[in-house]
């Protein structure tokens, strides 16, 4: 982070198949080693997997789940006098949609699931019914947030 000047953001392509730069997000955010192509493969099959199983557009569901993961609150850590406070931060429209990619992708990899599709898949489905761990790690930063509440004023 520069001290002076602001680091242009680097604007994505949107997606060729569902002409959305959120799924390209989640394709990078996928890729591992610089395999985009798989990638692609993988997040294609898993919303084909999505359409079969709900009988809804796969976008649709992916964007209800998105909403369900993405935070409101984050808590940052601030030293004051010696001792370190958790304090609640509003977060930005822009790293809103990072963490609920992040997270989505992450509890996927860590699901039981045999391929990556399938867990994928899942993920999605339970986060667009509000259930799934992704979800969970949302509601347990606000109720963090909440719980340090006390600390808001320390805001910078």
């Amino acid at each position: 982070m520069p001290r002076r000047g602001v680091i242009a953001k680097r604007d994505v392509l949107p997606d060729p198949i569902y002409s959305s730069k959120l799924v390209t997000r989640l394709i990078n955010k996928i890729m591992i080693d610089g395999k985009k192509g798989t990638a692609q493969t993988i997040l294609y099959n898993a919303f084909n997997r999505v359409e079969a199983k709900t009988g809804k557009p796969a976008m649709e569901v992916f964007e209800v789940a998105l909403g369900n993961i993405m935070p409101a609150l984050e808590l940052k850590m601030r030293r004051v006098g010696g001792s370190n406070y958790q304090v609640p931060i509003e977060v930005s429209a822009e790293r809103r949609v990072t963490l609920g990619l992040r997270w989505l992708v992450n509890y996927s990899r860590l699901r039981n699931e045999k391929t990556m599709e399938e867990r994928l898949a899942a993920e999605i489905i339970d986060a667009a019914n509000g259930t799934g761990a992704s979800v969970k790690k949302r509601e347990d930063v606000h109720k963090m947030a909440e719980a340090n509440k006390a600390y808001a004023h320390y805001r910078w």
